[in-house]
């Protein structure tokens, strides 16, 4: 009867998804729809689909696994992803955005960047990082949605990603961003549903809310046997000051993710479908609500799991997590042990919500960065750019599939994987697009040189970091042993567990500023083009 329901839900789910994906099918005319949609997009669609791209398999299985890990003091990060995700960036960049977008006749994030600093090789070179970068994001997303599937499921992981992946890549050749952003809304409603209440049913199994926290907070001398000597102090206070846990929770997860989301490029096209800035001014309480539900809710239940695990030692215990080996494992083992399992198939369908939703979005980005970016601007190459777009989503999409294949393998033993993923790539993105980007935005007197200074700086540094400095991504690379002998160039000392983001971002400003003082300054018509109907200094 479990698999005759969860049959009935997931084929329900499905069809409407093909429903929208026909409809975005033939509503899709141009370039300018399969790119952007048309800018015609309605601002509830625009505000839940930026928000399903923003939350994935990777909050709620990646995240919410770290919770269970570092505990409430990871709701810093929610408090970040609402005030910079949605509230700055909604309000003081996606107007902007927009309406640079639109005097610049973007269609990418790419082509902004490149049209505002009049510069191909600008937009080609953003384009092909996206393009390279943006698969390992792609791929712990995957894995996200693919390890819960498999968990409920009982089948084989392989076989699970691989038929996941292939019907995520249907709607998304077929129907461009139309396709994307109607599909997102849909299951942006569906994962708000499941999340309000996985919440409801984790209070009600646990006692109610008081009860749980009490009892989580009295758990803080299990937490310092295990996790102690990395600056654990329970599940319920922020780790020690400077230990590594400290470090890991605040320049990795909070930061790292928390500003990495303001250049995101598939989050940034959004402020490009809407018609007007009062669209965005009405999404902004929607975006907020959704992330609120989505992400507070992943790190309550998976600290709150801690609770759960230490009464059912048959299902799981704390062990689990001071091998820091099954962190990914923690919600897809939770939901399958302490739900019923008729809540256990509404939150698969929640999660391939999750997964579906940004991943269909990443895909796209990719897709549109070889296709527009690399190929047609860059590389000045002649028609047919839609289905070099087509054939980029092709290829982005079976790297990802590799890299989610590959991934559990070489990384068996390492410490969740999802969420580090998921971090290095917001991290890129804000080192490598943030000072160009914002700086763009506001001021006439960032020029060419400035923003390539700035962007060749974040990228340079922040690849350094991670093969050659920061321990969790430097010792199971292996390069820093090949070529030095050593697992990290800072072993000993506690730059080892600093985030590339806490270094990268602030010399990527310097040589910003620095580069700007050293190239021409753009032409004042094309800056009167960029900033017409925006006040700017």
């Amino acid at each position: 009867m479990n698999i005759l329901m969860l049959s009935i839900i997931v084929l329900l789910y499905l069809f409407i998804i093909g429903f929208l994906a026909i409809l975005a099918f033939r509503q899709t005319k141009s370039a300018s729809d399969y790119m952007i949609a048309g800018r015609t997009i309605h601002p509830y669609v625009m505000a839940i689909s930026y928000g399903a791209t923003f939350i994935s398999t990777s909050a709620i299985v990646g995240f919410g696994g770290a919770a269970a890990i570092f505990g409430m003091g990871i709701l810093w990060l929610t408090f970040l992803n609402i005030f910079v995700g949605i509230f700055i960036a909604f309000v003081f960049l996606g107007k902007r955005t927009r309406l640079m977008g639109l005097n610049l006749n973007a269609h990418t994030f790419p082509e902004f960047l490149g049209n505002r600093y009049q510069s191909t090789f600008l937009q080609g070179v953003t384009g092909l990082l996206i393009f390279v970068a943006m698969p390992l994001y792609a791929s712990v997303v995957l894995m996200g949605g693919t390890q819960f599937i498999a968990e409920v499921l009982a089948v084989d992981y392989n076989v699970a990603l691989f038929f996941f992946t292939m019907i995520i890549a249907i709607y998304v050749i077929m129907g461009g961003l139309k396709g994307v952003m109607y599909t997102d809304a849909f299951q942006g409603s569906v994962m708000f549903i499941g999340m309000a209440i996985l919440l409801v049913m984790t209070y009600s199994q646990l006692g109610g809310i008081t009860t749980a926290h009490q009892k989580l907070t009295d758990m803080a001398p299990t937490a310092i046997k295990i996790f102690g000597a990395k600056g654990h102090t329970g599940w319920t206070s922020f780790p020690s000051f400077g230990s590594e846990y400290w470090w890991t929770l605040v320049s990795t997860i909070i930061l790292g993710v928390g500003i990495g989301v303001l250049a995101q490029p598939q989050l940034v096209v959004r402020f490009m479908t809407v018609k007007s800035s009062r669209e965005l001014n009405r999404a902004v309480l929607v975006g907020g609500i959704f992330i609120f539900m989505m992400t507070g809710v992943a790190f309550i239940v998976g600290s709150l799991s801690n609770v759960y695990f230490a009464g059912h030692p048959d299902f799981g215990n704390i062990s689990l997590l001071a091998a820091d080996k099954r962190v990914d494992n923690i919600i897809p083992l939770y939901i399958n042990t302490a739900m019923p399992a008729w809540f256990t198939a509404i939150f698969m369908v929640t999660l391939l919500s999750a997964a579906m939703s940004t991943l269909s979005s990443q895909f796209h980005a990719m897709g549109t960065s070889i296709g527009r970016d690399v190929y047609e601007k860059w590389a000045h190459g002649k028609g047919a750019s839609i289905i070099i777009t087509k054939f980029g989503i092709l290829v982005a999409i079976l790297v990802s599939l590799l890299l989610a294949w590959g991934l559990p393998l070489f990384f068996e033993g390492g410490t969740a994987i999802i969420a580090r993923g998921t971090a290095i790539f917001f991290g890129l993105c804000a080192s490598a697009f943030l000072p160009m980007f914002v700086g763009g935005l506001f001021s006439k007197k960032i020029n060419k040189a400035g923003a390539l200074a700035g962007f060749w700086t974040g990228f340079l540094v922040s690849f350094f970091w991670l093969f050659f400095v920061h321990i969790k991504e430097s010792q199971p690379l292996l390069l820093c042993k090949a070529l030095f002998g050593v697992d990290s160039l800072a072993q000993g000392t506690m730059w080892t567990v600093v985030d590339p983001l806490v270094i990268a971002m602030p010399l990527a400003i310097v040589a910003t500023i620095i580069g700007n003082k050293f190239g021409k300054s753009l032409p004042e018509d094309h800056l009167k083009s960029c900033f017409y109907g925006i006040k700017s200094k």
